[in-house]
């Protein structure tokens, strides 16, 4: 499974890729909580969901101190897409929350806007997280890295 997580070709042009982890970092920047994105093309023999949860344990996003990381898992050429959040932040927000973020990114998708799909589900992440798990200037660090994993 380790494999997974080496550094493959970037599946997005340069531009898309620094707009993500632009919403990324700024997500960040008013919360403790902690925002990753993971792009593959195939999402094979396995739902988007049980594939981000898989993903979401094996970068041990769960070991953020408030349980407040949350990963947003998108399958390019399979067309499947998923965003899994950790406890501490699934029990403020709850499913119908993420199930809302995830028609969002589809809108945008459906008009061939990848990044920018991503980027506002991002922002729209760190806005609950901001509400939930404000930014605490004495004891925030970052805990997770903020570039985009890509996957095979």
């Amino acid at each position: 499974m380790f494999s997974l997580f080496k550094k493959n070709k970037q599946l997005f042009p340069e531009e898309d890729t620094r707009l993500i982890v632009k919403a990324i970092r700024q997500a960040e920047k008013s919360t403790s909580g902690e925002v990753r994105v993971f792009v593959e093309n195939r999402c094979s023999w396995m739902d988007a969901l049980d594939r981000a949860a898989e993903l979401f344990f094996g970068l041990k996003m769960d070991k953020t101190e408030q349980r407040n990381g949350v990963l947003v898992y998108i399958a390019l050429k399979d067309h499947q897409l998923a965003v899994f959040g950790d406890e501490g932040i699934h029990r403020k927000v709850g499913s119908e929350y993420w199930n809302n973020l995830v028609k969002e990114m589809l809108a945008s998708f459906n008009k061939h806007d990848y990044a920018k799909g991503i980027a506002e589900c991002v922002i729209q992440i760190g806005d609950a997280l901001q509400t939930h798990f404000p930014y605490e200037r004495d004891t925030d660090k970052n805990e997770l890295p903020d570039e985009i994993v890509f996957g095979r």
